[in-house]
């Protein structure tokens, strides 16, 4: 086959990329609600940046969307079909 008639073919179907867009979207949710939380004035502590939103619940977002991409790279694509 010549260059000019072979098709060029995507590496993954479009089920793996859906879930790789929403595994960055999950992950940048998870680096937005982790932000914030600081003092204006950098000589007042703000015991606000150790609330349970921070310290726990964000990590686990951002966590779980990288599993979600790691996922969405070895789930089996549905090109041929």
């Amino acid at each position: 086959m010549s260059e000019e008639n072979q098709k060029k073919q995507f590496l993954f179907g479009k089920r793996n990329y859906r879930l790789l867009l929403l595994s960055m979207t999950v992950i940048a949710f998870g680096f937005i609600i982790m932000s914030g939380g600081g003092s204006d004035d950098p000589d007042v502590f703000n015991p606000e940046i150790f609330n349970f939103r921070r310290i726990r619940l964000a990590p686990t977002i951002v966590l779980l969307g990288f599993g979600l991409a790691i996922y969405s790279i070895f789930a089996p694509s549905n090109k041929g079909k």
